[in-house]
């Protein structure tokens, strides 16, 4: 515990020796791919910022997915704002797997559920590619095989098995936005749904089984609060699996 306290007090006094710590966006600019992403593309999304009267160096993000849409919602905000506003919608380009979360290893299946970005890979063979944070507690224990896999990305390159591809251009976008958020420490929620939980696609999932039903209509009251309220709903993960909402 001496030894920890030690190295916490030195990190805390290297500023004063004139010695600073590197920050996230300092270390993905390192990356080629990441430069080259922010000169090109940087300008026109701190512009496109500026229009919805956010403040690139405060940002918090928001990531939807809609598997039967094929369609990625990107959301921003101010840390101090309560609300998010949307910054485009991103088509998703290629897709496996059929409507449904992931249970296992090799089914090929996009996730659905709640997740995080604990990763970011600037070198990916798949372009620029952001760590979805799967499994999360529910999938471990609704998996049914013994390994739940894991490894879901969004990426560019526009090829998938089981992960959220994009055109190369689109990803930069978001990985761009994303890499600001965290390098202020501000969290990055992704969502992913089957489909808009709308009653008009009602008649889309009443085509799969009751099981099937019985968790989208668990996991509907994070779509439904997120439209009504555009911010994310507070939930926790019961020791079944269920996701339950608090808000």
């Amino acid at each position: 515990m001496k030894t920890i306290i030690n190295i916490l007090l030195l990190v805390a006094l290297l500023p004063f020796f004139g010695i600073t710590q590197n920050s996230f966006k300092e270390q993905q600019l390192k990356n080629n791919r990441v430069k080259k992403a922010y000169q090109n593309k940087w300008p026109g999304i701190e512009a496109e910022l500026k229009t919805k009267n956010i403040n690139a160096n405060d940002l918090e993000v928001f990531i939807r997915v809609f598997k039967h849409e094929k369609e990625l919602e990107l959301w921003v905000k101010n840390k101090s704002s309560q609300q998010f506003t949307l910054y485009k919608k991103i088509n998703i380009c290629a897709s496996s797997g059929d409507l449904g979360p992931k249970r296992k290893q090799g089914d090929m299946q996009v996730p659905e559920g709640i997740y995080d970005v604990p990763f970011f890979n600037p070198s990916s063979s798949y372009y620029l590619a952001l760590k979805v944070g799967y499994p999360n507690k529910s999938d471990r224990i609704l998996a049914t095989g013994r390994d739940p896999g894991g490894d879901i990305m969004i990426h560019g390159n526009c090829v998938t098995i089981g992960c959220i591809p994009l055109q190369d251009g689109p990803v930069e976008d978001v990985y761009l936005l994303c890499v600001e958020a965290k390098n202020k420490n501000n969290p990055i929620r992704v969502e992913i749904f089957p489909c808009r939980m709308t009653k008009e696609n009602e008649k889309v999932l009443s085509a799969y089984s009751a099981e099937l039903n019985k968790f989208w209509n668990g996991l509907k009251p994070a779509y439904t609060y997120f439209e009504s309220n555009k911010k994310p709903a507070k939930y926790s993960i019961d020791k079944a699996g269920n996701y339950l909402f608090i808000n």
